[in-house]
């Protein structure tokens, strides 16, 4: 026999209790991928458009496998999207619900863009050598940022 859905005025055979647990799973995801500063930080990098990887890599003066688990767990949580161009995978903020689009907003507004300066510096450092046809742009402490 099915249950009675308030608000939604219909009898059903617990549908709604798999919609629910799908729903608590991705805000899960979404709240867990933004309690991390330097996802906030790759949020704050990506409202300005589309980044590659070792240029996020290089605005953060991290390594690549750190930045790439923190894109994994924006991607994951739907926040940003990818794409691949040759051999380099390019990041942006997602649009594909008003749900997270609200959220990330939300963030871009209140995060304090002081937050990344040093983060914007580094990044204009390192796409100005990019641009000159530079391969690589040195990183504090590493090697290089693209990998190379």
């Amino acid at each position: 026999m099915g249950e009675w859905v308030s608000g939604v005025g219909r009898f059903t055979d617990r549908p709604i209790h798999r919609f629910t647990e799908k729903l608590m799973n991705d805000l899960t995801k979404i709240f867990k991928a933004l309690s991390d500063e330097t996802r906030l930080r790759v949020i704050k990098l990506l409202e300005q458009g589309e980044l590659c990887v070792c240029d996020i890599t290089a605005a953060l003066d991290m390594v690549q496998p750190k930045v790439s688990f923190h894109l994994s767990a924006l991607k994951e949580a739907g926040l940003i999207k990818d794409r691949k161009s040759g051999k380099w995978i390019h990041y942006r903020l997602s649009d594909a619900d008003l749900f997270r689009r609200m959220l990330l907003v939300s963030i871009c507004e209140k995060a304090d863009s002081a937050m990344i300066a040093e983060d914007r510096k580094r990044l204009t450092v390192f796409l100005k050598k990019k641009k000159a046809g530079s391969d690589c742009a040195p990183m504090k402490n590493k090697a290089c940022a693209c990998g190379a």
